[in-house]
């Protein structure tokens, strides 16, 4: 089968992490301790994606939590899942990365990070058809961050033929917790445009507006925040947990969704939404759910996709319903809203249905977007990290660590590429190139982050 390891990284990462194994173990009917007790043929058909058989029935998560501080872990062996976890998978150092990206990324990271990769290569050589890794992370602190990335690039050099997804918390002014995050935030994004196949952008701001707005939640925690996580990600991977047609794995996913190598941050969304009080008066139905999809305010990253236009969009329907519905309803939504996608790639949203619902609800859908609107939260983030830069605020923890100041200038300057690409493809018409030709002028050729 097509294995996926799945590492969690940082206190951000393993909190979203033992959230996502709590729910997909409920999905596939596996139990705290790793004992199966479903009640479908299905819930074990394709269990080896993520997990390991081991003997006695017994399932074990194919996981690396990795931390630079041992709390979050102690947490997390002491917690309902504790017994879930292979005790090897466990990987921490004593130290904390301060939230400093260079400590995770050059100093603390880097010692600890053969014993990491020993875990990973352990995973890796136990699988029949390994398919690639997904890592959990954020951009805001210094382990997920710093360490998040020095682990991802030793991953493509050790793996460069597998592929790497990541699912990244982006920082948001909202819910700060430190004051360096603009600069761990680009100095991450820096190698995620470079290292990563597929980036699900997952924002804390959007997050905390969804509690607020829609689950009516007056003061939201970080379990609801973790919640919503990891209700998507468990629908994004759903095609690759249960038998179905479209992005059955990894792969695939990467094909229809990324038109040109750099231009791979996605925005997830998640419906229905709706808060506790009034679920009861909604009724479930495949328009309702398509509707709420494409809605701005059920997107997980903090960006309008009303401002930007859709390069490509996967929509991945769980329950019983009828395919032909289906697809009627996502061409009525490309009919009516053709202004938001881009006309020069034909037939750019594709859909994955699958007969099992999330535990719970009758019917879902999950979304992922790659559109040009994603620059928002770049130029977000790199506003607030170059009025830091400019008067090299907060420098000298960075560079006490051996990291170059030049490094800084040179993620600034990846993450404007970055933004201007996307701006460029927004702006693209559909015969622009033939007119262009037909006068004889040259278009110029678009950046590519070659690998």
């Amino acid at each position: 089968m097509r294995e996926i390891v799945h590492i969690q990284i940082g206190q951000c990462g393993n909190q979203i992490g033992a959230k996502f194994w709590e729910v997909i173990g409920e999905e596939h009917g596996i139990d705290p301790v790793g004992s199966y007790h479903g009640d479908s043929a299905l819930q074990l058909e394709r269990i080896s994606v993520y997990y390991n058989e081991a003997h006695d029935k017994k399932y074990v998560p194919r996981a690396v939590l990795v931390d630079l501080e041992p709390g979050t872990m102690d947490s997390i062996r002491s917690s309902r899942l504790g017994a879930l976890f292979q005790p090897d998978s466990f990987v921490h150092g004593n130290s904390g990365a301060g939230n400093n990206w260079a400590k995770g990324h050059y100093t603390e990271g880097a010692e600890l990070m053969e014993s990491v990769m020993d875990v990973v290569r352990a995973e890796s050589e136990g699988c029949d058809c390994l398919q690639g890794f997904q890592v959990v992370h954020s951009l805001g602190g210094g382990t997920g961050s710093g360490m998040g990335t020095l682990l991802m690039n030793k991953i493509r050099e050790e793996y460069p033929d597998r592929v790497l997804n990541s699912f990244s918390v982006m920082p948001s002014p909202k819910v700060s917790d430190t004051v360096v995050e603009p600069y761990n935030a680009v100095l991450a994004a820096h190698q995620l445009i470079e290292n990563a196949d597929a980036c699900f952008c997952i924002d804390n701001e959007a997050l905390y507006d969804i509690c607020f707005r829609t689950l009516k939640l007056a003061t939201p925690t970080y379990g609801d925040l973790n919640h919503l996580v990891s209700l998507t990600m468990s629908g994004i991977t759903t095609s690759l947990r249960f038998p179905g047609q479209l992005n059955a794995d990894l792969r695939k996913l990467a094909v229809n969704m990324v038109p040109f190598p750099r231009l791979h941050f996605f925005m997830p969304g998640f419906a229905p939404l709706t808060s506790r009080g009034s679920q009861q008066y909604r009724a479930l139905t495949v328009a309702e759910l398509t509707q709420q999809m494409f809605d701005a305010r059920n997107v997980m990253a903090a960006c309008d996709p009303r401002r930007g236009r859709y390069l490509t969009v996967a929509c991945i329907f769980r329950g019983k319903m009828s395919t032909r519905e289906v697809d009627e309803q996502l061409l009525a939504v490309q009919t009516r809203h053709s202004g938001c996608f881009v006309d020069w790639i034909p037939n750019n949203v594709k859909v994955a249905v699958c007969d099992i619902p999330p535990r719970g609800l009758s019917m879902a859908a999950t979304f992922i977007g790659n559109s040009t609107a994603i620059q928002e939260l770049f130029t977000r983030v790199s506003e607030h990290f170059s009025a830091m830069f400019r008067r090299r605020a907060f420098v000298h923890w960075y560079t006490g660590e051996g990291m170059d100041i030049s490094e800084f200038g040179e993620a600034e300057r990846n993450v404007h590429d970055l933004v201007s690409e996307y701006q460029q493809f927004q702006d693209a018409k559909g015969g622009e190139k033939e007119e262009e030709e037909a006068s004889g002028g040259e278009e110029e050729e678009p950046q590519g982050g070659g690998r």
